[in-house]
């Protein structure tokens, strides 16, 4: 087969940095224009119809009844809770934690509607209280 070097390759050596500033001087560069300032972006517009759950948040409607369903992980919880203080925990603690879960992802959606997106980010879900 063919070698790089037979090819297709041209020699040549880059120049020292003495024989590099005097081509330099000898040819000075054209003064160019300053660059023009980059445009501020302009807001980024969602095309398409609204979902139900963004149109309600802009509006300030109240968003729409979920399933009420558990979302924390009951035995997970109660495993944290036993290796952080030592104490047990109520049932009833992860319906209650379940409801902050949801307020928590309404107040997300609404901030992501008020961005006008369709995906709610993790900027969008407010920092804990410490």
């Amino acid at each position: 087969m063919l070698r790089h070097r037979d090819s297709w390759a041209v020699e040549a050596k880059a120049p020292s940095k003495e024989a590099w500033e005097r081509e330099l001087a000898a040819n000075p560069p054209e003064p160019s224009a300053p660059a023009p300032a980059p445009a501020p972006a302009a807001p980024r517009k969602v095309v398409g119809a609204a979902s139900p759950a963004s149109a309600a948040a802009v509006e300030g409607v109240q968003l729409g009844e979920a399933e009420r369903e558990m979302l924390v992980v009951v035995s997970k919880m109660k495993k944290y809770i036993k290796e952080r203080s030592g104490m047990n925990c109520s049932d009833a603690v992860a319906e209650v934690l379940s409801d902050h879960v949801r307020a928590l992802c309404d107040d997300s959606i609404r901030a992501a509607a008020r961005d006008e997106r369709k995906t709610v980010l993790d900027r969008d879900v407010p920092k804990p209280r410490r």
